[in-house]
């Protein structure tokens, strides 16, 4: 996804965002260094950290231009501009770095299309039409090489309304954007695996993963969806581009060779739809997070195997409540990405309903470990995402009431 740039993850909600964005950056400023330690400095907030205490939080802003919840807000892999999304359709470009300072604001005006969108020149690029019997655009993601994305597309059948989501080429905001040593390519993969054909859920909804050429904006080619198709929620490409993952509403986790454009694994992940899905650090495994509730790690060399699971609170995976006076509940589906790994791939951010919270994966039971909670939200937060650079990372939690908290962490070293 950015979103996708994606992921990615509907809201019952007055608005409904009807397309995707695909933000074009090609902003010309040099990587400001002073800038980049300024938000380094200042005091530690809330004493007491325990000696394992791995971060400390130095700051925390508000970027509160959005008016409604959040669906998607991703970071740019230079850690300097963010693009955010809400129920409304609105896609909001920021940076925060050295001062927050919205650069554009696009509205969504179609069903079904994506447009490429460049944020310096404020205008359109080109607009492409999706096939009009899977209007909704579930997720995007961009290839480390900019060259192509993919973009998941749904049919009209759950009610809850019309996704959208954003996504950039390479300098600006990128769901692969962020470059993993040790990668694992095509070759290393193990024999596909079967799928596990007894299901005790609905029909999941139809869906289209297609893939796009960035520079001709044409369409590639359509991927297929065994055993049948259906709307892929989540997407991530590996550091280098080979190997594509994604995450849909049939509970399936799906592997994808991008030199052959193939299915080379898939299994059954997840009770329910898959929300969330992520390479680690070192690309042997990835990260899922379902509708059942459920953060498992799984090994990409052994089709189905799992390495690690833990059952989150549903204030981390949704579906997401937002109480108001008299009765008022407002309900969002996950949409967004509902975790993210700092620079080095043993911690993970997730969503709370009050702000962050920062695990330590553990490599054992259980496998996560609470190390610090952002706070900060005085709604549910139901997308994050974390940048890293250097000593200092950034940490992005957004919530049902369109307020997008920035929180400036320093790595303590060991």
């Amino acid at each position: 996804m950015l979103f996708s740039k994606p992921a990615p993850q509907v809201p019952e909600r007055k608005g409904e965002a009807a397309e995707g964005e695909l933000l074009a950056e090609a902003s010309g400023e040099p990587p400001d260094a002073a800038s980049s330690s300024r938000s380094c400095r200042g005091a530690a907030e809330g004493g007491g950290l325990s000696t394992e205490q791995p971060f400390i939080k130095l700051s925390q802003e508000e970027y509160g231009e959005h008016h409604s919840s959040i669906m998607h807000c991703r970071v740019d892999c230079s850690g300097r501009r963010v693009a955010s999304l809400d129920v409304d359709g609105v896609i909001k470009v920021w940076s925060f770095n050295p001062i927050m300072q919205t650069k554009a604001t696009i509205m969504s005006n179609g069903v079904g299309t994506v447009r490429l969108y460049d944020t310096d020149a404020k205008k359109n690029l080109y607009e492409m039409n999706i096939d009009e019997t899977h209007p909704r655009i579930l997720s995007l993601a961009c290839s480390p090489s900019g060259s192509s994305f993919v973009c998941s597309a749904a049919a009209l059948s759950r009610p809850g309304g019309l996704d959208s989501a954003a996504l950039s080429r390479p300098g600006g905001l990128d769901s692969a954007g962020l470059s993993r040593p040790g990668g694992l390519d095509s070759a290393g993969l193990s024999r596909p695996g079967g799928l596990d054909s007894a299901s005790r859920f609905p029909a999941p909804v139809s869906g289209q993963l297609l893939l796009w050429d960035t520079k001709t904006v044409k369409q590639q080619l359509q991927f297929s969806l065994e055993p049948e198709p259906v709307a892929v929620n989540c997407t991530a490409f590996n550091h280098n581009g080979n190997l594509l993952v994604t995450g849909a509403a049939d509970g399936v986790i799906r592997l994808f060779d991008m030199q052959r454009y193939e299915s080379v694994m898939s299994w059954r992940a997840h009770d329910g739809e898959v929300y969330s899905v992520e390479f680690s650090y070192d690309e042997n495994t990835v990260f899922s997070i379902g509708e059942d509730g459920k953060f498992i790690q799984w090994n990409i060399h052994r089709c189905g195997v799992q390495q690690s699971e833990q059952l989150l609170p549903q204030e981390a995976t949704g579906p997401f409540v937002l109480s108001g006076y008299s009765g008022y509940k407002q309900v969002q589906v996950p949409r967004g990405r509902l975790f993210a790994f700092d620079s080095e791939g043993q911690h993970i951010l997730t969503c709370s309903s009050s702000g962050g919270l920062i695990y330590r994966l553990t490599n054992g039971e259980p496998a996560l470990k609470s190390m610090l909670s952002l706070g900060g939200h005085k709604a549910p937060v139901v997308t994050v995402d974390w940048c890293s650079a250097v000593d200092c990372g950034t940490c992005l939690t957004a919530s049902m009431d369109g307020k997008i908290k920035l929180s400036t962490l320093l790595a303590q070293k060991s």
